[in-house]
């Protein structure tokens, strides 16, 4: 059956319409790019529009058809790399692992991401200052998904002399080891032969099995 001329035009204008949205998302995509280079290289303070913009390989006034302000884009900024890390993270957890083995690749997949985000570190240290609102939500984000995969293990016999009261700190003490020890990343000590991955994840698992002192 031949598709009538409004058919046709139908069907045009959706596509028209769809290209149009694909290649707004592709800019925007740009835009988030650049400014996760830019800012991982020179902080936020040194993140101008202007040089985003450069970047991305658009006109600074076209940023604006995108983000209202600097800031806006900033206050997203976190968030979405946060949500990037929570799926990279959970893309290399193996579904049959528990206990110690999971927290192990949990770990190894943050630090992974880390890597191949170089800007990430900067970005989420900085944003407490320049992007408080950012800091705040992913923190919390971060937090609350952190405490529930500590409450599965919990209820399912993985961890053991804590009650589901005492998570909460259990989780900032493990989300405060991990801040300390990527800047070991930061500072370029993995790798250099004396502090490896394999030496850094096999300190961190002996230390969550064991503990330190003796009673």
């Amino acid at each position: 059956m031949t598709a009538t001329p409004s058919a046709r035009a139908d069907t045009s204008l959706v596509k028209i319409k769809r290209n149009r949205h694909d290649k707004q998302e592709d800019t925007r995509r740009a835009i988030f790019t650049a400014a996760i280079e830019v800012v991982g290289e020179q902080g936020y303070a040194g993140a101008s529009v202007a040089k985003i913009a450069a970047r991305a390989k658009i006109a600074s006034g076209t940023f604006y058809n995108y983000f209202p302000t600097q800031q806006d884009l900033f206050d997203q900024l976190l968030p979405v790399l946060g949500e990037r890390l929570l799926a990279h993270i959970r893309a290399q957890i193996s579904d049959t692992s528990v206990g110690v083995k999971r927290e192990q690749e949990r770990i190894s997949a943050y630090f992974d991401f880390c890597r191949k985000t170089p800007g990430f570190l900067r970005i989420l240290n900085e944003a407490e200052v320049f992007a408080p609102r950012a800091y705040h939500q992913h923190f919390r984000h971060f937090y609350e998904g952190y405490r529930r995969a500590l409450l599965k293990g919990l209820k399912n016999g993985e961890i053991q002399g804590y009650s589901p009261d005492e998570l909460d700190v259990l989780v900032f003490m493990l989300m405060g080891m991990r801040s300390y020890l990527s800047t070991m990343i930061q500072s370029n000590y993995i790798d250099t032969g004396k502090f490896t991955m394999d030496r850094l994840i096999g300190v961190y698992s002996k230390l969550l099995c064991g503990g330190v002192f003796i009673k």
